[in-house]
C-alpha cells in the first residue's frame, strides 16, 4: 500500500476512535470539528479506494484532489510566479504588459535596459538614421478598393481583427466596436455575423463572410443573397471578407461549442443550439480558385460597390498561385487579401492544427506579396495582415514584408482587460470577454473598456510613426523588406529575407527569370481547382 492509502485505513480506525473518544468526554466546537474532519475524510479516503475511476485518487486518496486543484490554477501560477518577463508564449508578461499600459495611458517605458537577448538567433532590429523625422500620424491612411469599387474605403494601418459575437461576449464586442469609432480604424465582425452589438455604436465594420455563412445562409446552408443584400448595405458596413481559412486552424472549420450557444446566438447565426456550431473546412461558394473570384464579383455587385476580399492563411504557396493564375484569366480582382499567420489564435482549435499547419504570417506575406508582384496585380490588391501583434514594431515588420495595413485580435481583447488565462473555449473567461456567462459579461463596463482599445490603438500608431521617423522614413508605404534586419547563427545581421527568392515584376505571367520554386509552383498551379500536389524539394535560397 502507498503512504496515503495506509493514512486512510489510520484515521479511519484510530482517528475516528480518536475524536469519538474526544467528543464524548470533552463535547465542545473543536471535538465536532474534529470529528467531522475524520469522518469526511474516511468516506471521501473509501469512496477513492473502491469506487474511484481514476488511478491516482485509489493510490493517493484524498491528497489527489489537491493535485487537481493545483493544476487548475497552473497557467496563473506559471504566469504570475514563475515565468520570466519574455519566456512566456503566446504572449510574454512584457508584451502583455505593454499592451495594458497603452491601453491605459499609462508610462509605457522601461529602465535598465532590454532584457532581451540581441544575439539571439533570429532577433530582429532595425537600423535607424542619424537624420530621424517627426511624423504625424492623423493624415497617413490606405484607400482599398479604389480600383473596382463604387465606394471605397480608408483605412486605419492598425485595426481591429476577427472576433465573433459568440465566441466573445455582446459587452466585448459592443467595446471593440465603441472603441474602433473613437479610434478610426475598423473592426472585422468574424464569421459568426454582424450582431446587434457590432451595429450599435457605429464603428466602422468589415463583415466576414465564414464557410458557414452565417448571416447569410438559407436553411439548407448556402448562401442567400437576398440577406446579404440586406445587412452588406447597411452604411455601417464598409468592407467584405471572405474567410478561407484562418491561422489558428487552417483547413479546419470554426468551432462555438455547445455551451456558448444562446437562443440569441442561434437565431443570428441560423444554427441549432442542442450541439456545437461546426463551420465546415470549405466554403460552399468557393471550392475553386473561379468560384472564389466568381464570389468575390457577386458580393461586390450585391454590396453596392464596397470593397471585397478574402481571408486566408498560406500553405502550399502553388494554391496560392491557382488563385493568381484565376485573377489572370477571369480579370476578377479581390480588393483586398488578409493573411493570416499560424501564430494566430483566438479561436479554439485542435492542438495539431494550431501547432503544425501554415505559414507564420511574415513568411504568408512574403509569398502574397511576391505572387502578386509576379503576375502584375500587386497595384489592384491591398494586403492586410494579421497574425500576432503586440507591438508597433510587429506591424512595421509586416508592413515591410509587403502588408499595407495590419489587424490584431488577442491584443484588442487584452486592450479589454484579457489576462490570457486561456479559458476562451470553456464559457468560463474570468474577464467577462471570452463567454456567454451573463453574470461575467456584465462586469465588462463598455464605456471604460472602449476607451482603452482607442487608447491601445493610438498609443500603438504613435510609436509606429516613431520608429519609422527613427529610420529616417517620411511614410510607412517606403518600408521595404531589406530594412528589418536579422541575427544570423554566427552572429552577424542580415536583412530579412524568406526560403524564396522575390519576383520582378510580371516575371511569372512574361515566364522571365523565374527562380525555383516559384517556376515549379506556378507550372504546377491550375486556375481551375485549388490543390496541388507538394512535389518540390524546398531549400535555402542562396542553397546550391
Amino acid at each position: 500500500m502507498t503512504i496515503m492509502q495506509r493514512a486512510v485505513w489510520l484515521i479511519a480506525i484510530l482517528g475516528n476512535f480518536s475524536a469519538v473518544y474526544f467528543y464524548v468526554h470533552n463535547p465542545s466546537i473543536l471535538s465536532i470539528i474534529l470529528l467531522i474532519s475524520t469522518l469526511a475524510f474516511t468516506i471521501v479516503g473509501f469512496y477513492d479506494l473502491f469506487y474511484s475511476r481514476h488511478t491516482l485518487n485509489r493510490l493517493y486518496p484524498v491528497v489527489a484532489y489537491l493535485r487537481y486543484f493545483l493544476e487548475s490554477y497552473r497557467v496563473e501560477i506559471q504566469q504570475y510566479f514563475i515565468a520570466n518577463n519574455t519566456e512566456e508564449m503566446p504572449f510574454s508578461r512584457e508584451q502583455r504588459s505593454l499592451v495594458y499600459q497603452r491601453a491605459k495611458n499609462e508610462r509605457d517605458t522601461i529602465a535598465f535596459g532590454t532584457q532581451r537577448d540581441l544575439m539571439e538567433n533570429n532577433y530582429l532590429s532595425l537600423w535607424h538614421s542619424l537624420s530621424p523625422i517627426h511624423l504625424t500620424h492623423q493624415t497617413q491612411r490606405v484607400l482599398i478598393g479604389e480600383q473596382n469599387c463604387q465606394q471605397p474605403y480608408s483605412a486605419s494601418y492598425l485595426n481591429i481583427s476577427a472576433m465573433s459575437f459568440g465566441a466573445l461576449s455582446p459587452n466585448a464586442i459592443e467595446a471593440l466596436n465603441l472603441g474602433a469609432k473613437k479610434a478610426g480604424c475598423f473592426h472585422n465582425t468574424g464569421e459568426g455575423a454582424a450582431s446587434p452589438y457590432h451595429l450599435k455604436h457605429g464603428g466602422d465594420l468589415v463583415w466576414q463572410i465564414g464557410t458557414g455563412l452565417f448571416g447569410c445562409r438559407d436553411d439548407n446552408g448556402r448562401f442567400n443573397p437576398v440577406s446579404f443584400k440586406k445587412t452588406a448595405e447597411l452604411p455601417q458596413i464598409k468592407m467584405i471578407e471572405i474567410k478561407l481559412s484562418q491561422g489558428a486552424k487552417p483547413g479546419h472549420g470554426g468551432v462555438l461549442p455547445k455551451a456558448k450557444i444562446t437562443d440569441e446566438i442561434a437565431r443570428i447565426r441560423h444554427v441549432s443550439k442542442d450541439r456545437d456550431c461546426i463551420s465546415p473546412a470549405v466554403n460552399p461558394e468557393c471550392t475553386t480558385p473561379k468560384e472564389l473570384l466568381a464570389f468575390v464579383q457577386q458580393l461586390r455587385e450585391l454590396s453596392g460597390g464596397k470593397p471585397v476580399g478574402f481571408k486566408l492563411c498560406i500553405g502550399n504557396p502553388a494554391e496560392f498561385l491557382s488563385i493568381c493564375k484565376a485573377m489572370v484569366e477571369t480579370g476578377i480582382t479581390p480588393d483586398f487579401i488578409t493573411v493570416d499567420g499560424a501564430e494566430g489564435g483566438t479561436g479554439a482549435a485542435p492542438l495539431e492544427f494550431s501547432n503544425r499547419l501554415g505559414l507564420m504570417c511574415l513568411e504568408g506575406i512574403h509569398i502574397v506579396n511576391n505572387a502578386l508582384i509576379g503576375v502584375g496585380l500587386r497595384h489592384k490588391v491591398k494586403i492586410i495582415a494579421a497574425g500576432k501583434t503586440a507591438s508597433s514594431f510587429d506591424i512595421l515588420t509586416k508592413i515591410a514584408a509587403g502588408a499595407d495595413v495590419v489587424n490584431a485580435a488577442r491584443t484588442m481583447m487584452m486592450a479589454l482587460g484579457c489576462i490570457q488565462s486561456r479559458h476562451c473555449n470553456t464559457n468560463l473567461c474570468p474577464t467577462g470577454i471570452a463567454t456567454q456567462d451573463q453574470a461575467r459579461s456584465k462586469a465588462l463596463d463598455i464605456q471604460v473598456k472602449s476607451e482603452r482599445v482607442k487608447n491601445f490603438h493610438h498609443n500603438t500608431l504613435t510609436s509606429f510613426f516613431e520608429l519609422i521617423g527613427s529610420m529616417g522614413l517620411d511614410t510607412a508605404a517606403k518600408l521595404t523588406p531589406q530594412m528589418i534586419k536579422k541575427r544570423t547563427p554566427c552572429g552577424g545581421q542580415v536583412s530579412m529575407e524568406s526560403i524564396t527568392k522575390p519576383l520582378a515584376s510580371n516575371a511569372l505571367i512574361n515566364n522571365l527569370n523565374i527562380p525555383e520554386p516559384w517556376q515549379q509552383w506556378w507550372e504546377t498551379s491550375s486556375a481551375d481547382q485549388f490543390y496541388v500536389n507538394d512535389l518540390f524539394i524546398l531549400k535555402l535560397a542562396n542553397a546550391d
